[in-house]
């Protein structure tokens, strides 16, 4: 069994930065593409940001240059660093994991449960 723990999320004002946390755990050989999401009330749940196992990266336009993301594969963690914060971004964040390889089998399509992040104006 493999499992994504989301953390970091909490308040801040407008123009704030926080940085979330992405922890996977479990018997993990590898993971292949990581990304990050967020749904707001009453919306759908977007794409932020993927990173490859490899660090490529590509960005959501609503984040480009105010979001970055990185993961650290020794540790099975990836992080999403945000600056310049904005009170549409309001939402409950998600990690995901398209593929995850254990010892055992492999998982897809792994979401974590989501860290709430609270930006006031």
């Amino acid at each position: 069994q493999v499992q994504l723990v989301e953390s970091g999320g909490g308040l801040v004002q407008a123009g704030g930065s926080l940085r979330l946390s992405c922890a996977a755990s479990g018997s993990i050989f590898s993971i292949n593409v990581m990304g990050w999401y967020r749904q707001a009330p009453g919306k759908q749940r977007e794409l932020l940001a993927a990173i490859t196992s490899v660090g490529s990266t590509n960005y959501a336009d609503s984040v480009k240059g105010r979001f970055t993301i990185s993961r650290d594969n020794a540790k099975n963690t990836m992080y999403l660093q945000m600056n310049s914060l904005k009170p549409e971004d309001t939402a409950v964040y998600y990690c995901n994991a398209d593929r995850i390889a254990t010892v055992f089998r492999a998982y897809r399509e792994v979401w974590g449960q989501g860290t709430l992040v609270t930006v006031s104006s």
